[in-house]
């Protein structure tokens, strides 16, 4: 059958047609109802800027094309299994798939969405996934204070894990000033650049600009650690790494969801990972981290309008029904 698929090359995005055949043993097929758009990632790749050095390593799971592009990329779709393995029939599930109306994939591909996760929260799974391997790479202690620099989807994910560990206090910290009122609704402090008061004993950076990180670095404790999560592509970044980075014994540390953080690598698999992040996502808090919604045929001007900048947390696409 014939279906549709969003593929993208630096500086442009368009929706071609796609055939996708009948389930084999094993397989399951899919019909997408909900996507999400990884504003960070899939914009950086809609720029052409992943580096060369890295063409393989940021491959989604099911790309289809190469970098710099055309590629067919994305990782966050929720739908419903229509054919294929019987036990997943009519189960609504996450899969890592790029933004296409249906697809076929191994069974073991797809992770079940819990009953009580609605359609549109369960596309953060894939965020709330990198949010988790960065607080088994942070390993936060009861009542540390910590810093969340970058108030983007990823940012206010780690956020809301972090401020359940007892004792612990919190601050997103962003330059836009309407980001307050989004940590209010994660149970977190909001402070603008600046304001945010030093001395934290762990900070978490995410807004993928040496800024960013410079200000990470200047919000420490002596001893403290900066676990970075930001992807920044092929930008140079520049920090200053005289004056106290030394003498306060300070520590810029890298964190990434591409494999299972060390700490718990032997004990969990990623589909663990994953299915503790669509767990936590019964969480009704996660609600407002989406921000608005637009149809499938629209995603060539979305993705374009969120390159050149448009705010956003986690913007959604909705899909056709099968006909």
């Amino acid at each position: 059958m014939q279906e549709s698929a969003f593929w993208v090359s630096p500086g442009r995005g368009e929706i071609r047609p796609v055939d996708v055949g009948e389930p084999g043993p094993g397989q399951v097929r899919v019909r997408t109802v909900r996507s999400g758009v990884s504003r960070g990632t899939e914009t950086l790749v809609f720029r052409g800027s992943v580096p060369c050095d890295q063409y393989e390593r940021m491959r989604a799971p099911y790309q289809d094309g190469v970098f710099p592009g055309p590629v067919k990329y994305g990782y966050l779709n929720v739908g419903v299994v229509e054919a294929g393995e019987a036990s997943l029939l009519g189960a609504t599930v996450f899969c890592l798939h790029p933004h296409q109306t249906a697809y076929v994939v191994p069974a073991e591909g797809v992770s079940v969405v819990p009953d009580d996760v609605p359609t549109t929260r369960a596309v953060l799974a894939g965020v709330l996934e990198t949010a988790v391997n960065a607080l088994w790479d942070a390993a936060p202690l009861v009542g540390d204070r910590i810093a969340v620099v970058g108030a983007g989807t990823v940012g206010c994910c780690v956020a809301r894990l972090l401020a359940g560990v007892p004792g612990v206090e919190v601050v997103l910290v962003d330059v836009d000033p309407a980001r307050a009122e989004t940590a209010a609704a994660l149970g977190v402090g909001f402070a603008a650049p600046g304001e945010a008061g030093g001395e934290r004993d762990l900070v978490v950076h995410t807004s993928a600009t040496a800024a960013g990180l410079q200000h990470s670095l200047e919000l420490l404790a002596p001893e403290g650690e900066v676990v970075d999560l930001s992807w920044y592509g092929d930008r140079p970044v520049t920090v200053e790494l005289g004056g106290a980075f030394h003498s306060r014994r300070l520590r810029i540390r890298s964190s990434q969801v591409g494999e299972v953080a060390v700490a718990r690598r032997h004990r969990r698999t990623g589909a663990q990972r994953l299915a503790l992040a669509l767990d936590l996502l019964r969480d009704p808090a996660y609600d407002h981290l989406l921000s608005g919604s637009s149809r499938f045929e629209e995603l060539p001007e979305v993705l374009a309008a969120l390159a050149a900048g448009r705010p956003a947390l986690c913007h959604t696409i909705t899909y056709p029904e099968a006909v």
